[in-house]
């Protein structure tokens, strides 16, 4: 396959930052797919003019950013997009931002209000099966004052989960990891694990007579929970 040339570097004040914007540019302008390696790092180095060495601490960037995949011994590969990189460093990035925790919460509100008409049209008895079965370890544990991150986390994704939207997956991931990330920061515990285990349930119950209007209406009641809780540790 002919390439076309990686562009000459603008020198900046950073200049591993200038590589990363070249190999990005080589990668968009030679319609690269995930699995092509990448010239010889001498190559790209001559290339660009700079030394291996500020070669590698733009590969290693894009690396942590999962743009590039570094193989010992082979090669340097484009790798396929993924979300793991920002659930790796969200996590830090937020630290106890409540703030900026309590605007993720209200964005997956939105979404997941919005995308459950879809959920009413496609769910099976199945998905639904295994609703009734969370919610149920949810009462167990919720009888005994205990929490049930695990299970809460499972529940929305089985909701949604018939859809195969593997973004939106991804996305309640992150929502996830920002709110149990700020948890290491301030007290969100569940005050009132059986409010939320019922919250849940009744989300079944909805979703199993395909009550689009009270589907919603408990989405936000669960939501409302989630926010006071955020509210309660400003």
């Amino acid at each position: 396959m002919s390439l076309k040339s990686i562009k000459p570097l603008t020198r900046a004040p950073l200049l591993h930052v200038s590589v990363q914007e070249s190999l990005r540019n080589f990668i968009s302008d030679n319609g690269l797919i995930p699995g092509t390696m990448l010239p010889a790092e001498s190559d790209l180095a001559n290339q660009l003019g700079v030394s291996r060495n500020s070669l590698r601490e733009g590969i290693k960037a894009l690396e942590s950013l999962g743009v590039l995949e570094a193989r010992r011994g082979v090669g340097i590969f484009v790798k396929a997009f993924s979300f793991e990189p920002l659930l790796d460093n969200l996590a830090y990035g937020l630290g106890g931002a409540l703030r900026q925790v309590e605007e993720l919460i209200e964005i997956r509100r939105v979404l997941e209000a919005g995308m459950i008409g879809r959920t009413l049209a496609m769910i099976s008895d199945h998905d639904i099966a295994e609703l009734r079965d969370t919610v149920n370890r949810m009462g167990a544990h919720a009888k005994r004052g205990e929490s049930f991150a695990d299970e809460d986390q499972r529940f929305h994704t089985l909701l949604f989960r018939c859809q195969n939207n593997e973004t939106f997956t991804r996305l309640i991931d992150i929502f996830w990891l920002a709110f149990y990330k700020a948890s290491d920061f301030v007290n969100l515990d569940n005050a009132d694990p059986v409010a939320t285990w019922k919250d849940h349930a009744a989300i079944v119950d909805a979703v199993e007579k395909k009550d689009l209007v009270e589907v919603k209406k408990r989405l936000d009641h669960h939501y409302e929970g989630i926010s006071r809780v955020i509210a309660a540790n400003k």
